[in-house]
């Protein structure tokens, strides 16, 4: 295996990895403050078509991704209207959420169906990437950088913080925390919001980075890989990091499989493209099996809060 094989391995996995990894971040705060949502995969298709299309209109990649992050995150207000305003069942609202993403995406993405635009270019000067080492270190778009960064933040903010404590005390007890002045709904509205952004910032990756294009589905369900990376990651972040480079490497694994030909021809390429969902699956089995009942997700995940006074 020559080196230059190796790193275009490496750098394949980090691409397919990050949009997993920011939508898994921002669902990562919100079930941590008992909400749990699952139309990432709705909110991340309509962050992919805003930030194409901004992108598409303006010529400038970053107003795309801040599109793309406002637009998902309002979409996500919609979610954390039904379900914190009105105690509608989370689980049935979220996947609504997706349903709808899906359409709507659909639906505003026609007029960009077949248009292409310039992708991010790298942070750093191209000298520094000119070598295939350093490529693994300053190769990458501004978003995989931002990811990593994300990452530390989340951790920090969890754990260090006054507000990260407080998004924990309502994501465990919120009744205590509505008993002691803390705004349970504030809070989850704020998770909720961030949830959305982050979901929309991995959708614009699709559209932005890895194809730089626009196309119906574009996500390929991949919104539902990160929600299950939250379970795997038992809600911590830096867990979350390393389960998204190992999903990573599978959906790599799945990519050079199909261009290999030889041996890796006998498994039909149906097959290898359901390798990713089927990891998820047996992940998810195996997780259930070693806990034996016991859980880390938060106490209050997926329970409406109804206050007593």
């Amino acid at each position: 295996m020559s080196p230059e094989f190796l790193v275009a391995v490496i750098i394949t996995i980090v691409g397919a990895a990050t949009p997993i990894l920011l939508a898994a971040l921002g669902e990562l705060v919100a079930e941590k403050s008992g909400v749990l949502n699952l139309g990432v995969e709705g909110m991340m298709l309509i962050g992919a078509v805003t930030g194409f299309a901004v992108a598409s209109t303006t010529g400038n990649p970053w107003l795309g991704v801040l599109a793309a992050a406002a637009a998902a995150s309002m979409t996500s207000m919609i979610f954390g209207f039904l379900t914190l305003s009105l105690s509608a069942n989370q689980v049935a609202t979220g996947l609504a959420l997706t349903i709808f993403g899906a359409g709507f995406s659909a639906l505003a993405g026609k007029a960009f169906l077949g248009r292409t635009i310039t992708p991010f270019v790298e942070v750093f000067p191209a000298e520094l990437a000119r070598h295939a080492i350093w490529r693994v270190v300053f190769g990458y778009s501004p978003l995989v950088y931002l990811s990593l960064i994300m990452v530390v933040l989340t951790a920090w903010f969890l754990k260090s913080t006054r507000a990260g404590l407080i998004l924990r005390a309502v994501g465990e007890n919120d009744h205590s925390a509505h008993s002691i002045g803390y705004s349970v709904i504030g809070v989850r509205y704020a998770a909720v919001a961030f949830g959305g952004a982050m979901a929309g910032v991995a959708g614009s990756c699709f559209s932005l980075v890895l194809t730089p294009m626009w196309a119906e589905g574009l996500t390929a369900g991949r919104g539902w890989i990160a929600l299950a990376l939250v379970v795997f990651s038992a809600w911590r972040p830096y867990r979350l990091l390393a389960g998204a480079y190992l999903f990573g490497a599978v959906m790599t694994l799945e990519l050079h499989a199909k261009a290999a030909g030889g041996w890796f021809s006998v498994v039909p390429p149906e097959a290898w493209a359901a390798l990713p969902y089927l990891a998820t699956i047996l992940v998810l089995v195996a997780i259930s099996m070693r806990r034996s009942g016991g859980t880390s997700a938060p106490a209050c995940l997926g329970k409406p809060f109804l206050p007593t006074a």
